[in-house]
This record gives structure tokens, C-alpha cells and sequence, in this order.
């Protein structure tokens, strides 16, 4: 009994310790993890207020030199030329529209070239009014949710099933390129000159013109012809079945009225009508007719490469960028080169004092 009481006074007092070791761990571990966040906080006080005494100790120098800036700013951004920009909204058929974004590349690598006499040409303008275009820029046009669908469901029929499974319609709309699904295009120009967009037009609308385009107007033109010879005879050779059905109906009248002439003799009649479909076939013949007009209006609607749904204003819009800020750009620059200077100045010395 005795023996045993020691013993378990020893593992209390074990046990004990060891509550007492665990609590100053975490009491530790606490305290270098406020001493981190603090450390961290004074730091980052140090460092503002570190510049904020660097700010003030230069700040006559600072206020200068960003004054100067500013003025030089609004100086250069008074020189540069005005920069105006319109855009024509187009509808290209028979895939003209391939030509279209290349003709647009075409003339930017004359503009970046200067090849003005190119350009002039192309546009029928003079060389001091291709020198005031700036650039060629073309994007997709409008378009409403239902058609962005529709191109949607034609792009899954056209891969694999299985594929098609791993594409949402938010992938699609978000991968797409310029050249896929777009059925209207803005063409935007940007000039030096306000007036000069009107000018412009035919030359751009000769760059849907193209050797593929044409194969494929003609081609359509060549199916259109064949399909509206064939709903002609099929037209023709219903109005020849009518024409039977109603002779046979004028022959059934005449006999039934002779019949009818021959009295009380005359044997009892039975209606003997012959089953004609005048109704089965006029239904048809509207059907084939309506067939017709549409393949009228189809060739009366795409008889062109494009149709131009909103042509350049005559005078275009002031455009932004970021030139038409450069007196609040330039004085921010300056700031940043003082800080980079001081700073530098400080690492050099530092280095400089490195060893002693």
C-alpha cells in the first residue's frame, strides 16, 4: 500500500509538468506570432513614414518638378494633331468577309510603311489625305443573345458529338474568332482629318470583291436557276392535271344532263362521279409558287457581296486615348523618377557604407 502511493505521487507530478511544458508552448507560439503581425504592422509604418519624411524633407523640389512636368505635359498634348475616328456597319455575303479582314491588315502594313501612293490609290484620294489616316481597326457588329444561339448550335453540329459535350456556350461565345459567326462588322477609321471619311467608302467596298466570292455567287445563282426550272415543270404539269380534272368533270355534266332529258323511261341514276383532287392539288401548287418566291427573294436580297447597313458620318468624333492626358501623365512620371532617384541614391550610399 505504501509502495504504491509514491509511485503515484511521481506520475501526478509527471503529468503536471507536462501540462506545464504544453501551455508554455503555446504560450510561445502565440507570442512569435503577435511579435510577427506586429513586426509586420510596424514595418509597414515605418516604411510610410520613412517616405512621408523623405516627401517633406524634398518637398520644394517635388511641388517643381511636377509643376514643370504638368506644363510640359499640356505643352506636348497641345502639339499633337487631333485624332478623329467614325465607323460603317457592313453585311458581307458569299464569305466576302474573308477578303474583308484581310484588305483591313493590307492597309495598316501601308500606313506603318508610309506607302501613301499605295494607299491614295486604293482609296482614290491624294497622298496628303492618305497621309492623315492613322488606321484601320474591324470588329464583330451587333448582335442579339438569339443569334449568338443559333451560330452556337450550327458550331456543335459540325464536330464530333462527343466533343461537343465538353464546349459550353460561354467557351464558345468567349473563344470564337472575327471570323466565326459574326453577321454584321464595324469597320472603324481613324484620321487626322474629320472630313475625310465619306471618301473612304468605295474604296472599301471594292475589298469584298474576290475571285472565291465570285465563284460562289455564281454558284449559287447557277443552283437558284436550276431549282426555279424545276418548280416550273412541276408547276406546269399540275396545271396540266387540272386542266384533265376539269374536262372530266365538264364530260360527267353532259352525260348526267342527258340522262335527265329522257324522261320517266330512263333508267334509275347512280352518282358515278369521278374522285378528282382539284383542292390536294391547288394546296400544292401554292406550296411550289410560294417555293418560288422565295428563291425570287433570295437572289433580289444576296445579289451583291455586302450591303452597307450604316455608312461613315460626314464629319467624325473626336477620339480619346491616352495622349489627350498627358498633363496629368507626365507630372505622375515625374514623381516616380524622383522616387526611383532617391532611392537609388539611398542604395548607393548604403553600399558605400556597407563596411563601415
Amino acid at each position: 500500500m505504501s509502495n504504491n502511493l509514491p509511485e503515484q505521487n511521481n506520475r501526478n507530478q509527471s503529468d503536471e509538468i507536462d501540462l506545464v511544458l504544453f501551455f508554455n508552448l503555446i504560450g510561445n507560439a502565440f507570442s512569435r506570432l503577435f511579435g510577427f503581425i506586429g513586426g509586420i504592422f510596424k514595418a509597414i509604418f515605418s516604411t510610410i513614414v520613412y517616405a512621408l519624411k523623405a516627401i517633406i524633407l524634398n518637398l520644394k523640389i517635388i511641388i517643381i518638378s511636377v509643376v514643370v512636368a504638368g506644363i510640359l505635359g499640356y505643352g506636348v498634348q497641345k502639339t499633337l494633331p487631333s485624332v478623329y475616328t467614325t465607323f460603317m456597319l457592313v453585311k458581307p455575303y458569299f464569305d466576302s468577309k474573308y477578303q474583308l479582314i484581310t484588305n483591313i491588315g493590307y492597309f495598316n502594313a501601308l500606313i506603318s510603311t508610309q506607302d501613301y501612293e499605295t494607299l491614295s490609290s486604293v482609296f482614290e484620294i491624294s497622298e496628303d489625305e492618305a497621309r492623315k489616316i492613322s488606321r484601320f481597326e474591324i470588329y464583330p457588329g451587333p448582335e442579339t443573345e438569339n443569334e449568338r444561339i443559333i451560330q452556337y448550335d450550327e458550331f456543335l453540329k459540325q464536330i464530333d458529338s462527343i466533343r461537343a459535350q465538353d464546349i459550353s456556350f460561354e467557351e464558345y461565345v468567349e473563344n470564337r474568332s472575327i471570323y466565326s459567326g459574326s453577321v454584321l462588322y464595324e469597320i472603324h477609321v481613324f484620321s487626322k482629318k474629320k472630313n475625310i471619311f465619306k471618301s473612304l467608302e468605295k474604296g472599301l467596298n471594292s475589298s469584298f470583291e474576290n475571285t472565291y466570292s465570285k465563284k460562289k455567287m455564281l454558284k449559287r445563282d447557277s443552283l437558284i436557276n436550276i431549282q426555279r426550272n424545276t418548280l416550273k415543270e412541276q408547276i406546269g404539269v399540275i396545271d396540266s392535271l387540272q386542266k384533265v380534272y376539269i374536262s372530266v368533270l365538264q364530260e360527267e355534266s353532259k352525260t348526267t344532263k342527258a340522262k335527265l332529258n329522257m324522261g320517266e323511261s330512263a333508267f334509275p341514276m347512280v352518282n358515278e362521279k369521278s374522285q378528282t383532287r382539284e383542292y390536294d392539288l391547288l394546296k400544292e401548287k401554292i406550296k411550289l409558287q410560294n417555293e418560288l418566291k422565295e428563291l425570287d427573294e433570295l437572289q433580289t436580297e444576296e445579289n451583291t457581296f455586302f450591303d452597307v447597313v450604316s455608312g461613315f458620318q460626314e464629319v467624325g468624333n473626336e477620339y480619346s486615348s491616352w495622349k489627350n492626358y498627358l498633363m496629368f501623365i507626365f507630372p505622375v512620371l515625374a514623381f516616380l523618377l524622383l522616387c526611383l532617384a532617391y532611392l537609388t541614391s539611398k542604395i548607393i550610399k548604403f553600399v558605400k557604407n556597407y563596411d563601415e
